[in-house]
């Protein structure tokens, strides 16, 4: 992927990772627009001279309003980033879950198909572009406090896979990034292990710079989620993982 001459927008890129990648992206020499729901974000990142717009990936005419803003502005976008996401702990013995549950799978995976229905038309006219899709490390590797986070990024992983063999010969390419713990939006005051968001986004466009580009973009730190499975060692991670079960209110262990 040349990243010094593409026109990129970043959806729920207002903070952390995904606001890090579109500095990355500038300073390569692309030009960035970044969409989300932080006015005062937006406001912030269109001082800085990225393009930026107000979208609820929860809400189709929201999508589909920021996806018409930002086409009559931009209309040489060439590729899309699906960054939107929500991380809730949640009880399954307490049925009050559900409503996190729920709003996780809106935003994570349905929020996730909400804007690449609303793009793909636009790239296949191009007859070239790239969607990148993002997933983690626990798609392949549960969290057990987490489940419904879980299995939402475990389903964007299934719908890229499909959304890439649906869209060969058209032009546009399905890329996933796949994050491990990233020491942004709190995760640094709660895991040690955090790989640093500078060292993680380096990484992160120096793999998008390969050619060919991978399908799945795989920083080190993530390998041990990805390949756990193939590597046998997944049913002794997930049992260590489970052990944080007791940070759950009401667990003992």
């Amino acid at each position: 992927m040349d990243l010094s001459n593409r026109t990129v927008l970043i959806v729920g890129g207002t903070s952390g990772i995904g606001r890090e990648l579109a500095r990355r992206f500038a300073a390569e020499g692309s030009t960035v627009v970044v969409a989300g729901r932080s006015a005062q974000a937006l406001a912030e990142l269109s001082g800085e001279g990225f393009g930026a717009f107000p979208i609820d990936v929860t809400d189709s005419t929201s999508v589909e309003a920021a996806r018409n803003d930002v086409l009559t502005q931009y209309p040489g976008l060439d590729t899309v980033v699906t960054m939107s996401g929500v991380m809730h702990l949640e009880d399954l013995r307490d049925p009050a879950h559900f409503k996190a549950a729920r709003a996780t799978i809106d935003t994570n995976l349905v929020g996730t198909i909400r804007v690449i229905d609303a793009f793909t038309p636009h790239l296949i006219r191009r007859g070239a572009g790239t969607f990148i899709t993002v997933t983690s490390g626990i798609a392949f590797l549960p969290f057990p406090p987490m489940p419904t986070y879980a299995a939402s990024k475990a389903a964007v992983h299934a719908y890229s896979e499909a959304l890439r063999a649906q869209l060969d010969g058209t032009g546009v390419d399905v890329v996933e990034l796949v994050p491990p713990a990233v020491a942004t939006a709190g995760q640094e005051d709660v895991n040690p292990h955090a790989l640093p968001l500078d060292d993680f986004a380096g990484e992160v466009m120096q793999l998008l710079a390969q050619n060919p580009t991978p399908d799945e973009i795989l920083v080190k730190g993530v390998h041990m989620h990805r390949w756990a499975e193939r590597d046998g060692t997944y049913a002794d991670l997930v049992a260590q993982r489970a052990q944080a079960l007791a940070m759950l209110p009401g667990r003992e262990g």
